[in-house]
């Protein structure tokens, strides 16, 4: 018989530019490599069609010179516990990052495993 099982949690979102890096890697993949490594929940990087951030510059696909480096955000569901795990993460690499940080209830449909 089909369930559902739902938890309290929080979404986690990183914004980042499509080309930024950390430690050699594209700091989209650093974050979810971080998250898998220390088993914090899961992940998805989603790339943007256009976008500006605190620096008032707009990337968008049209603009030729300006397309290669679009806006992705990184986000991830996770326990309260590890989303604060993550950040700090974050912190103590030093990566700079805008996250945006929320309430979920998060829940999964389907045949119990």
């Amino acid at each position: 018989m089909p369930t559902e099982t739902t938890i309290d949690g929080v979404y986690l979102r990183f914004y980042t530019h499509a080309h930024a890096r950390y430690d050699g890697m594209l700091l989209s993949e650093w974050l979810l490599e971080q998250a898998k490594k220390h088993k914090l929940g899961g992940g998805s990087v989603f790339r943007a069609i256009a976008g500006f951030g605190r620096h008032g510059v707009l990337h968008q696909e049209a603009f030729f010179e300006l397309a290669d480096d679009l806006p992705v955000k990184v986000e991830f569901l996770l326990r309260e516990s590890e989303a604060e795990a993550l950040l700090q993460l974050v912190r103590d690499a030093g990566a700079e990052l805008v996250y945006a940080r929320g309430p979920a209830s998060i829940g999964v449909l389907g045949k119990e495993d």
